[in-house]
């Protein structure tokens, strides 16, 4: 097909998780309301629908309401909400008695995935993006090219040309500077992938303090009854996450706008302020259960729960029978040597930058001082006037709409935000080829 025969959509999606779910959702319900649709096709990477499926650990929950799904804070009579989902699997009452605002992490997948089946018709699995190419007329971008290989072995390139991009193409896994992963070297969004391949472990190390750290020091020691687990990290202890009613407002939508529109020292005090809310934290009960086994172990004479803290692991050799990890007791700069199975990094994320993926198409995009991407308060990635297609960003906008604006609490109202944006967007592009 001839670039000139390519169909043209009015928007393209990259990536397929909560994000683009929840846009789609938004999109659909944008057509009902107005009559007017918005052709769109979103590429996914993955196979199937799929969302942190490494760390779907037996017993773990939200950390958010179930009214913070895709749809109720922007909607709350959408056919897609988590009460919709109740209703339709018929655990409506089973839930309400569970007395619990957090359901638990499979259960919350499961809703995701049922959302997800009602729109394989727009989404492209198994379809990579690989580049994303300005089409240039008359000096101006009318059009972005975007270049998939296919992910069903023959490698083949197809490509979707787009009038508005929406990049969702979630976060990228963060290990310390030289470490790579290997069958006995994990990131913990392996971890279930891995785990069927482990045999009955003497020792397993993880590393990191926040959520995902002790979620999983508590799977392991709970499913390798005769391993050691050791936890190595830089504090005394694992620090609680700040989830009290006051510090909760920092996850309101209209804070949102309070921060997009702070000074840049008021955003600095502000990321200070409530980092205690999502990063490096972790939820009370678990905090207490980890801290109850291993005192109960020193009890019994028998520890196996192991917490190396205000430590860190300052080496890693491997040979044929396992790794020998080195960590270091930073107060005294002692070190212990672990024979060890298996580590685990549970180490975080970061949100891909936009410009990697743009490519050439990055050449129109307005950079702030930092280097990072201007974002309009629309999550349109601001451009030069040549170009005249909408790159709208969901996920890695931290630094101009705070840490609220990248999270599932307001996943729901960005998604309208973007809807809204990309239907002005085209209105005007319509007026705009009629008057010319």
């Amino acid at each position: 097909m001839s670039s000139a025969e390519l169909r043209v959509h009015d928007l393209v999606g990259i990536g397929f998780g909560p994000s683009n779910l929840a846009l789609a959702i938004a999109l659909r319900e944008h057509r009902a309301r107005t009559g007017d649709p918005i052709d769109a096709v979103f590429l996914e990477k993955q196979p199937a629908f799929g969302w942190h499926r490494g760390m779907l650990l037996e017993g773990t929950t939200m950390q958010v309401s179930f009214l913070k799904d895709l749809v109720t804070m922007r909607n709350p009579v959408s056919e897609y909400g988590f009460l919709s989902y109740l209703h339709d699997k018929g655990r409506m009452p089973d839930f309400i008695n569970h007395k619990s605002m957090f359901p638990s992490r499979l259960e919350f997948h499961d809703y995701l995935e049922w959302a997800a089946a009602a729109f394989t018709d727009e989404v492209e699995y198994g379809s990579e993006v690989v580049a994303v190419t300005p089409v240039v007329v008359e000096g101006v971008v009318e059009f972005l090219d975007v270049v998939v290989r296919q992910g069903d072995g023959t490698d083949e390139l197809t490509t979707r040309r787009a009038r508005n991009l929406v990049i969702a193409a979630g976060l990228e896994p963060v290990l310390p500077a030289g470490v790579v992963t290997d069958e006995r070297i994990w990131h913990s969004e392996e971890l279930l992938d891995k785990l069927p391949g482990l045999n009955e472990p003497r020792r397993v190390v993880i590393v990191g303090a926040g959520q995902s750290a002790a979620e999983v020091t508590d799977h392991l020691h709970s499913t390798f009854p005769d391993a050691e687990v050791c936890a190595v990290f830089a504090k005394y202890g694992y620090t609680p996450a700040d989830d009290s009613s006051f510090a909760n407002r920092i996850f309101d939508p209209v804070a949102v706008d309070h921060y997009f529109e702070a000074p840049d020292g008021v955003k600095e005090r502000l990321d200070a302020y409530h980092a205690s809310t999502n990063y490096s934290v972790v939820d009370l009960e678990v905090i207490d259960e980890l801290y109850r086994r291993h005192y109960q172990e020193k009890v019994q004479g028998r520890e196996r729960l192991r917490i190396l803290n205000a430590s860190r692991l300052v080496e890693v050799a491997k040979d044929e029978s396992g790794i020998r990890a080195t960590v270091e007791f930073l107060p005294t700069g002692k070190t212990t040597v672990l024979d060890t199975d298996v580590i685990v990094y549970a180490t975080g994320y970061r949100p891909g930058d936009p410009l990697t993926l743009l490519g050439a198409t990055g050449e129109y995009c307005d950079l702030l001082p930092s280097g990072k991407v201007r974002i309009d308060r629309n999550y349109e990635i601001a451009t030069s006037e040549a170009m005249r297609c909408g790159v709208y960003v969901q996920g890695a906008t931290e630094h101009t709409h705070g840490l609220t604006s990248t999270l599932l609490s307001n996943t729901a109202i960005r998604a309208g935000e973007i809807v809204n944006a990309v239907a002005g967007r085209l209105r005007n592009r319509e007026s705009y080829a009629y008057s010319s």
